[in-house]
């Protein structure tokens, strides 16, 4: 009879509940994560590219040709 009794506690005991609250909860937190870097992730490449495009097509001055109005 004892292992009835052993049954009945553990089907009573609520703390791995709790355990499958939390895993639940952390799981959907990174599933919203990985999908906010999806959809945020060709925006970014975008700006990175029109960033490189830029800087390329820049010159930079002489030390001498600073504050020099041509």
């Amino acid at each position: 009879m004892k292992l009835f009794a052993n049954i009945k506690t553990f089907a009573a005991d609520e703390s791995g509940a709790v355990t499958v609250d939390w895993v639940v909860l952390t799981a959907a937190i990174v599933g919203l994560g990985i999908a906010v870097i999806a959809s945020v992730r060709t925006g970014t490449t975008d700006l990175a590219t029109d960033i490189q495009t830029s800087l390329t097509g820049g010159s930079v001055a002489a030390l001498g040709e600073l504050g020099v109005n041509n």
